[in-house]
C-alpha cells in the first residue's frame, strides 16, 4: 500500500512544485513506484512533467467530478521513462479551476481524490500531490488523502509565519477530517548557505521542529530553475546539477526514514 505525501505551503512561490516534480523522478530513479497527482489548476506540475496540460483527455478535474478513474486519466511520459525516471503522472489544466464550485454540490466533497485514489493505492509505493498555494477545497482534498504532509520552505522569517498557519491548518484537518494526517518534516529549499539570515533560520527550524526538519538541504540552483522550460524534472534535465542531486539524496532520505509502503 502506498504512502501519500502533500506538498503543501499556503505561500507561493516556495518551490512547491520544483520539490514535487523532482522529488518524484529522485523516487522513480532510485526504483520506486511513483505517481504524481496535480491539484494545481496552473497545471506546471503536470507540464514539468513532460504531459501538456492543454492536450489532456482526461484530467484530476474529471476524477473529482467521477466520470473517469485514475487509471483512465493518468499518464507515463515517455521522455521520462526513456530517462530511467519514469513515474505516473495524474494532470491538472485550467479545467480544474471550475472544479471547486461543481464539489460543492457532491457528497464527500472533501474527500473525492482520497476515494478516488484508493482504487490504485497498492499501485505505487509512494503518491505525491503537489497542492496550490491557498486553502482552497482542493488543497483540502489533497490534505485528506495524504497521510502526511512535506512543507518545502525557504529559510526567510515571512516563510515562518507561512510554517505558522500551514501547521494550524494541519491540526484543524487532522481534527475534524483526516486522523491519519500529519507534519512528515520540513524541506529547506532555494538554500543559500553564503546569507547569514538564511543560516540563522535555518538553525532556528532545527531548534523548534528537531527530526522533523530534513537532513537534506536543496540548494538554490540555476539547472533547477531551466528545467521547466524543457519540459522535465531538474533530475532528468540535467541529473549531474547540484540541485538534482540533491532531490536524489532527498528520495533516498524518504526511503531510509521509513516513508514508503
Amino acid at each position: 500500500m502506498s504512502r501519500i505525501f502533500c506538498i503543501a505551503n499556503q505561500k507561493g512561490g516556495v518551490g512547491k512544485t520544483t520539490t514535487t516534480v523532482n522529488l518524484a523522478a529522485g523516487l522513480a530513479r532510485i526504483g520506486q513506484r511513483v505517481l504524481l497527482v496535480d491539484m494545481d489548476p496552473q497545471g506546471n506540475a503536470t507540464m514539468g512533467s513532460g504531459v501538456d496540460k492543454h492536450s489532456l483527455p482526461h484530467s484530476v478535474y474529471d476524477v473529482l467530478i467521477g466520470s473517469v478513474t485514475v487509471a483512465e486519466a493518468m499518464r507515463r511520459p515517455a521522455d521520462l521513462a526513456e530517462a530511467g525516471c519514469g513515474y505516473a503522472v495524474l494532470g491538472a489544466n485550467r479545467e480544474l479551476a471550475g472544479a471547486e464550485v461543481e464539489l460543492v454540490q457532491l457528497e464527500q466533497r472533501e474527500k473525492r481524490l482520497k476515494n478516488a485514489l484508493a482504487a490504485v493505492r497498492g499501485d505505487y509505493d509512494f503518491i505525491l500531490i503537489d497542492c496550490p498555494p491557498a486553502l482552497s477545497l482542493l488543497t483540502l482534498n489533497g490534505l485528506c488523502a495524504a497521510q502526511g504532509v512535506i512543507v518545502p520552505m525557504q529559510c526567510e522569517y515571512f516563510a515562518l509565519e507561512g510554517l505558522a498557519d500551514l501547521t494550524n491548518t494541519i491540526k484543524l484537518v487532522h481534527a475534524n477530517l483526516n486522523r491519519d494526517l500529519r507534519l512528515i518534516g520540513l524541506l529547506r529549499v532555494m538554500f543559500d548557505p553564503r546569507i547569514t539570515l538564511q543560516q540563522q533560520v535555518s538553525d532556528q527550524l532545527k531548534r523548534h521542529y528537531g527530526d522533523r526538519v530534513f537532513d537534506t538541504v536543496i540548494p538554490r540552483n540555476v539547472r533547477l530553475a531551466e528545467a521547466p522550460s524543457y519540459g522535465l524534472p531538474g533530475v532528468v534535465f540535467d541529473s549531474h546539477a547540484k540541485g538534482s542531486q540533491a532531490f536524489i539524496a532527498f528520495a533516498h532520505e524518504m526511503v531510509q526514514r521509513g516513508l514508503q509502503a
